[in-house]
């Protein structure tokens, strides 16, 4: 299934996910959710380390 997904594909649904779950409980932790989501949407290191990155930069500017 993976191979029929566009490049990136996975990192967005990961993005998407992420985001729902913050919404309906914003007082989550954000470690956990980083860490599922990696293993769910079977991301690369590379993918992982930028979630954590852009998760980073979007709590810094709140």
């Amino acid at each position: 299934m993976h191979d029929l997904l566009p490049d990136g594909e996975e990192l967005r649904r990961a993005i998407k996910w992420i985001s729902g779950n913050l919404q309906e409980n914003p007082g989550q932790p954000l470690a956990p959710l980083l860490q599922e989501a990696v293993f769910k949407f079977d991301l690369s290191p590379r993918d992982g380390e930028f979630l954590i990155r852009f998760y980073r930069k979007e709590k810094a500017e709140e």
